[in-house]
């Protein structure tokens, strides 16, 4: 399946399509030991970075699905990721057959807002475009992430070991009732 990646705006915020010009600010997103405290705790070589990048852009064309870039409205550059993915990462059939959410944003960033309102954009297009059940994995101190997900619809499947450290799952079998 190929598909071309929407582009969707918000009131602060342009959810596009990566851009060869975005992986410096990508890459550097994903040095900071802010960034990625609750996602594994190690900075991405630019190699693994690089990789990851791709792996993006190619998502949407094989599954119809994938994540956008974060780009601010007020600075013009990406300041994060949102979207969809199938992870495989061996956690049980009733989590990698299901596409999986995911959220990253840089810390100049966090704490207004932006997050919520680029992720609730992508959820709406899941849910007009693609839909059925999502699930999404979160650190347990990952406090503001938990509090998302459960604005977002997802409630606790269960705890997993994953990437050296005890990781929450959580479903969301249909949008919320808002």
């Amino acid at each position: 399946m190929s598909r071309h990646v929407p582009t969707i705006n918000t009131s602060r915020t342009t959810l596009r399509a990566m851009r060869p010009c975005d992986f410096d600010r990508f890459a550097e997103i994903w040095t900071d030991e802010a960034v990625v405290r609750y996602i594994g705790g190690e900075p991405r070589s630019r190699d693994t970075s690089w990789k990851v990048f791709l792996q993006i852009a190619g998502h949407w064309q094989v599954t119809g699905f994938g994540q956008w870039a974060i780009e601010a409205h007020e600075t013009g550059t990406i300041v994060g990721q949102t979207g969809f993915f199938l992870g495989a990462r061996g956690l049980g059939d009733d989590f990698d057959s299901v596409p999986e959410a995911g959220w990253v944003l840089a810390p100049e960033a966090q704490g207004r807002g932006l997050a919520a309102e680029a992720v609730c954009a992508a959820h709406d297009w899941f849910d007009r475009v693609i839909t059925g059940p999502l699930v999404c994995m979160i650190d347990p101190d990952n406090e503001t992430s938990l509090k998302l997900a459960e604005q977002l619809g997802y409630t606790g499947m269960r705890t997993a070991e994953y990437g050296g450290g005890t990781v929450h799952l959580m479903s969301r079998r249909t949008p919320p009732l808002i």
